[in-house]
Order: structure tokens, then sequence, then C-alpha cells
């Protein structure tokens, strides 16, 4: 891309800047991807000038440029302005074409005022508009791919901080300590699981360990094995691992599936389990009156 490609555009983008932003502005929200219910004139005004002097440095530092290259030094403004946007628009829910049409609305304002100053140099009105829609295109393709990249990223801390909320290890008790498993047990939550527990284990010096699986939706062969594994785990900890909710169905099936428990202690409730594990930390229950009468 040479200086003279886009002269007028540059031109324009300096000398035009507020009224370009207006206008951009305004063909956002007559493409429906204005959003005022997620940013106020005021943010997206903030965003739009950033774009703006991001692009105009851009086109002014990269004259000498014969091939575009957003990933080139002259376009670090550019980059840095339309990372900081996408992740306030990620942030916010924006979908990723409403971001890519957010950028393309540039064109037409920009080709309004083209065509007003070239009107009679057709050749070179051809020239920079066919310039700066290639340009567009390309921020709006970087935009699109950091977006998706952003987004991607959030999903995945979404996803571990639902795991670790979905895997919580409580202290019941001292030295006792539970985690209710809902849902269904994969070989990743697994995992998640066992690191979680064995980690709460060393931290509150635990001595016994209930895995309660009231709520796990299915109890196959698999998770059958994830559950023999962590307790195996437990054990390796110095600890003693209980497993309860083990429902006369779910001990059917684990007899059909041919599993065997071996040495690890189950229980059909938490309450015979945690009866369990006072038991084995020198602790008991009993009733208020029955002590008084003692």
């Amino acid at each position: 891309m040479t200086r003279t490609s886009l002269e007028t555009v540059l031109a324009i983008l300096r000398e035009e800047f507020d009224e370009l932003l207006s206008a951009w502005l305004e063909t956002q929200k007559a493409e429906g991807v204005r959003r005022p219910d997620l940013f106020s004139d005021r943010e997206s005004r903030r965003q739009l000038g950033e774009l703006l002097r991001g692009l105009g440095d851009g086109i002014d530092a990269a004259d000498d440029q014969r091939t575009l290259n957003l990933e080139a030094e002259p376009w670090a403004g550019l980059r840095a302005a339309l990372e900081e946007v996408t992740h306030e628009r990620v942030e916010r829910g924006v979908s990723p074409s409403e971001m890519a049409t957010f950028v393309l609305a540039l064109k037409q304002p920009v080709f309004a005022r083209l065509r007003q100053k070239l009107e009679a140099a057709p050749d070179k009105l051809i020239e920079e508009i066919t310039e700066f829609s290639r340009l567009l295109d390309a921020v709006a393709m970087h935009t699109n791919e950091h977006f998706i990249a952003e987004r991607d990223q959030i999903i995945e801390r979404q996803r571990t901080e639902m795991m670790e909320l979905s895997t919580p290890v409580v202290q019941l008790w001292d030295r006792v300590l539970t985690i209710p498993l809902i849902g269904t047990l994969d070989s990743v939550r697994a995992q998640e699981v066992m690191e979680n527990l064995l980690n709460s284990i060393v931290e509150e010096s635990a001595e016994v360990v209930i895995v309660d699986i009231t709520g796990v939706r299915v109890v196959d062969t698999q998770v059958a094995q994830h559950l023999l594994r962590t307790a195996a785990a437990v054990r390796l900890m110095g600890a003693e691992a209980i497993i309860s909710g083990i429902s006369p169905k779910i001990a059917q099936t684990m007899v059909e599936l041919g599993v065997d428990v071996g040495e690890v202690t189950t229980r059909p409730t938490i309450r015979a389990a945690l009866s369990d594990a006072f038991r084995k930390v020198g602790f008991s229950i009993e009733r208020r009156g029955d002590a008084d009468r003692g």
C-alpha cells in the first residue's frame, strides 16, 4: 500500500474525524449493531474514536508497504484498539457477526465522502474505494479472529470456574471432608475431583473423606473405576475414603458390571457415612437427653 493509494481517505480521517465518527455511529444504528442496551453513546464514541485513530495512524505509517499485513508494526496501535474494543464487546455478549458489521459499517460514510471529493477523478475514486474496502475487510477478519479467540478464553475460564463449583470440597468436621458429586462424572471431571480432593487432604490434615454420589446421574463401569481410583489415591495420602449414596439400584448395577469395590467403605446415605467418619476420628454422636441421663 503506497501513500498515494489512500491519501484522500487519510485526509478524511484526519480532517473530518468527528463528523466521520458520528456518521459511523449512525450507520451502525441503521445496521442494527449499535447495541444501546449494552453500550452508552459515550462508550460507543470512545471505542469508535480509538479505532479511527488507530486506522489513520496505520495508513499513515504503512506508506512504504506494498502488501497489507495487519501484524506489522505500523498497525500496532490499531491492533491494540481492536483488542480492547473486542474484549469489552465479548464480555457484554456481542455476537461475532455483530462485531464484524460493527467494523464494516465504516465503509458507507467513507465511500460517501470519497465520492464527494473525487467526483472529478473517477480512476482515483475507484482506486481508493478498492484499497479502503480491502483494508477494512482485513480489519474485520482480524477482529473476528481475535473475537473468537477472546470468546474461547472466556468460555474456557467459565468452564473451569463451573468445574470448581461443581466439585467443592467441604470440611464437615475436624479431619473430615466431603465432596458431593452431581451430574455426570467423566474423565476430565474425575481428574478435577481427584486433584481438589488430594490438595484439600493436605491443607486440612484430613483423615476421612466422604465421596457422596447421591446426585450422580449414571453409575457405569467408567464412573465406578473413577471412584475406585479416587479412593485409592485418598488412601495413598494416608486418609480413608467412604463412598456414600450407594442406592440399591446402583449396588445392583455395580454387581452386574462386575465392579469390585475391594477395601473401599460404602454407605447408602451421607448420614451413615458421617456417623462412620466420626467414629474413625474418635468422635461419637449422642442425643442430648441420653447424655444428660448418663
